[in-house]
């Protein structure tokens, strides 16, 4: 079912309008508020307008070899996902490295290469066959992952949030409007640490397709312009240090390059 569409400017998003909190079939009203909560946007490339980032969706191992070495077997999975807040973005210009901060409380600390897809048509229980029109465009990122952490509340059956879902952990690029790129079914996904390749696998390795992604998480939250999604990572996920430099491509994307520090 489509509920919302493509947004077509960013009148909303400069207005001060509440769109967090908007009821279907009410307008939105101007609200007065005690500070200001900055908002999360991406540039597009080739236009003047940004990319409203709503909420960030990742599917956990999605790479049957990335499977097994986190100890699950991907013949038997169901996929499952889980979300970052909107300040875990940290945009990162083509052609730069960008100064990526070593975050606190960690000493295993490790990147996850992806595949990201923006959503611009909403919709609940969205079929697998339509689900690619629900595609704004694409763009490549990191799942930035405090290792340590996060297996610890694993081990102790608690949500593991504390491992992923921390400021700048979702490295991103600009987004690709579908125009651009068309969509991202093959092609070599790979990442490198102070130019020693570390990951590298091909998109069509996925489990679980973009469009078989958004199918299932429609069918659990409502999906809404302006919601990512990381699609997974490849197997030989490591830790990164103070002074290393990650280079991650994705083939027909600009690269991506961040420096610990």
């Amino acid at each position: 079912m489509q509920r919302r569409h493509f947004f077509q400017n960013s009148a909303l998003v400069t207005t001060g309008a509440l769109v967090g909190c908007a009821t279907p079939g009410i307008a939105e009203t101007q609200v007065k508020t005690p500070f200001t909560v900055a908002a999360t946007y991406i540039p597009i490339v080739g236009s003047s307008e940004m990319f409203p980032v709503r909420r960030i969706y990742c599917i956990g191992r999605n790479y049957a070899a990335h499977a097994r070495e986190m100890g699950s077997d991907p013949t038997r999975e169901p996929p499952f996902f889980f979300q970052k807040p909107t300040d875990s973005i940290q945009y990162v210009p083509k052609g730069t490295v960008a100064d990526h901060k070593y975050p606190s409380l960690t000493k295993n600390y490790h990147y996850e290469a992806e595949l990201v897809a923006a959503i611009g048509l909403g919709g609940r229980s969205i079929p697998i066959d339509k689900a690619l029109s629900h595609v704004y465009g694409y763009t490549l990122g990191l799942d930035m992952t405090r290792r340590d952490l996060q297996r610890a509340m694993g081990e102790q059956k608690k949500p593991w949030e504390i491992g992923k879902s921390f400021d700048q952990s979702a490295p991103i690029g600009a987004i690709h409007p579908l125009a651009q790129t068309g969509h991202f079914k093959q092609g070599a996904i790979w990442l490198k640490v102070n130019g020693q390749t570390k990951q590298s696998a091909d998109l069509n390795q996925m489990i679980w397709s973009v469009a078989e992604q958004i199918s299932k998480l429609s069918e659990a939250f409502e999906l809404f312009p302006g919601d990512i999604i990381y699609a997974g990572t490849p197997e030989n996920v490591g830790p990164v240090v103070v002074g290393d430099v990650i280079d991650m491509h994705i083939d027909g994307l600009p690269g991506l390059s961040v420096k610990i520090v």
